[in-house]
């Protein structure tokens, strides 16, 4: 048997019967996106995912995706979790300025952010040069967890990743100006634009407001690099990833105590010799507590982070 039609009955197997045994029956009369651009600023507008975690009452509407217009068109950055998600997506904006989609740039290579990419092949789609090699590594296994999570809501979505890289600094895309920032931390690719005209930050997932950061790709350390990159850029607003529009600049602040807490609750934990389900039922503090996604996110961080801090914590053995 072929490698494609494996692949389609796995996702059948673990999505498309799964969805239909488990999904709630409103969601699976619908089984549509309702998306609304909202205008956060002067050409930009932002469609503002759900903080919860994937699941099939919302299915996997929980990234943040953002639209920019200049005058020649729309650049469209990141495309959501799936084909039927780029489509909606399509819809929305067919009737937003009267103008055409001539570009889209992935932020990163995570699935909620790049998998409505096959809707828009008719353009240039756009992103760091390693964002585009993790993509084409690591899409498939995401596919393949992305129909075991969200079943019909992934029907016919396939990993298109992106094509072509972007630059450094300044650029001109559809007619407008874009200052273009190759970060790492939340992966080890991140990509953040600053509007040159209204001081707007897109931070992807660099940036969290009132939810649960992710960290399956993290690097600590250089996350917090980035989050001090683009604070020095004084934005007038940020686009996070997750979360609401953030004209307060609250997302960098409280993505970074978040990060601080998580590693200095990880570090003494090893350091006293706790095994990971002691670090599991730890409490979380209220000021992270209710964040959307918790305390999923915080488990899900114990199982990525706990391991590589506890192996630096104990002694080496002859």
């Amino acid at each position: 048997m072929n490698g494609s039609l494996t692949k389609l009955t796995r996702r059948t197997t673990l999505g498309l019967i799964g969805a239909a045994m488990t999904v709630p029956a409103q969601a699976r009369a619908r089984l549509s996106y309702d998306l609304k651009p909202k205008q956060v600023a002067d050409g930009i507008w932002m469609l503002e995912g759900s903080t919860e975690y994937f699941s099939m009452e919302n299915g996997g509407d929980i990234v943040n995706c953002a639209i920019i217009e200049g005058s020649d068109g729309l650049t469209v950055v990141d495309t959501g979790p799936s084909l039927r998600y780029g489509q909606a997506m399509l819809d929305a904006l067919t009737n937003l300025s009267g103008k055409p989609v001539t570009t889209v740039i992935n932020t990163h290579h995570h699935p909620d952010h790049f998998f409505g990419n096959q809707v828009f092949t008719d353009v240039p789609i756009r992103a760091l040069s390693q964002t585009g090699a993790l993509a084409a590594e690591q899409g498939e296994d995401f596919s393949d967890n992305m129909y075991r999570i969200l079943g019909d809501w992934m029907r016919g979505t396939e990993v298109v990743p992106p094509t072509q890289s972007l630059p450094a600094g300044e650029i001109v895309l559809g007619g407008r100006k874009l200052n273009v920032l190759p970060l790492s931390g939340h992966t080890e690719a991140d990509l953040a634009l600053m509007d040159v005209e209204t001081g707007t930050v897109i931070a992807g997932d660099l940036a969290f407001l009132d939810r649960a950061p992710t960290t399956p790709s993290a690097d600590l350390d250089k996350w917090r690099e980035s989050l001090t990159a683009i604070t020095d850029l004084d934005p007038s607003a940020v686009i996070p990833g997750h979360g609401p529009f953030d004209p307060s600049l609250r997302s960098l602040t409280q993505t970074r105590a978040y990060l601080d807490w998580i590693e200095e609750t990880l570090v003494d934990a090893a350091d006293q010799g706790f095994d990971m389900v002691e670090v599991m039922e730890l409490p979380i503090p209220d000021e992270f507590a209710g964040f959307g996604a918790q305390p999923e996110e915080y488990h899900r961080s114990v199982s990525h982070l706990f391991p590589g801090i506890e192996a630096e914590a104990l002694p080496l053995l002859d």
